[in-house]
């Protein structure tokens, strides 16, 4: 795994050891960033569930001003925080070692994310708590961007009723990135 393009370019990223996390694969990586590439400079980037951070570490390379880091395994936080240092982006991020929930109730008012990205272990639900908490948050607005990966047979026809709207859907061979924003902020 490595770093795709921008300042940080073709630097090889660690990623912590067993099968807790599922880092995502240098080519879905870069389609991803394809995607959003004329939008990262200077925006806020939230990487909920970050794993190794290489998604959060892929946005500040390619000119993001300043990514938060959640995850709550300790090897996880590490791997970061090695992967920051190696990419010289440590200086623009912001990393928190708690459950998703507990960050975003931690972060409230202290930011306005224009992206947030979420990784989640599959099947767990954990980006639908996220979701549920964030549509009556300050935490984005509705220009702001919100990226689930899941799997491709994960099921989203809830998002409707809680206030979403998907944007877009980009299907790999394995699993899915789901492009959502908040239809009404109240």
């Amino acid at each position: 795994m490595r770093v795709i393009a921008g300042s940080a370019r073709r630097i090889s990223l660690k990623t912590p050891k067993g099968l807790d996390t599922r880092p995502t694969t240098d080519r879905i990586k870069e389609t991803l960033f394809n995607m959003l590439q004329y939008d990262l400079a200077d925006c806020s980037f939230l990487d909920l569930f970050a794993g190794s951070g290489g998604i959060g570490i892929e946005a500040l390379s390619r000119g993001a001003a300043k990514c938060v880091f959640v995850d709550q395994g300790r090897d996880a936080i590490a791997c970061i925080r090695e992967n920051l240092q190696a990419t010289r982006l440590a200086g623009q991020a912001v990393i928190m070692q708690c459950d998703a929930l507990t960050a975003l109730r931690r972060l409230e008012g202290q930011y306005c994310f224009d992206y947030i990205f979420m990784d989640p272990p599959y099947g767990a639900l954990l980006e639908k708590q996220a979701l549920t908490y964030l549509k009556d948050s300050a935490l984005i607005r509705q220009e702001s961007r919100l990226i689930l990966e899941a799997r491709l047979e994960e099921d989203f026809s809830y998002l409707e009723s809680m206030g979403y709207v998907i944007e877009k859907e980009k299907c790999y061979k394995s699993n899915k990135h789901i492009f959502v924003y908040r239809e009404k902020i109240k």
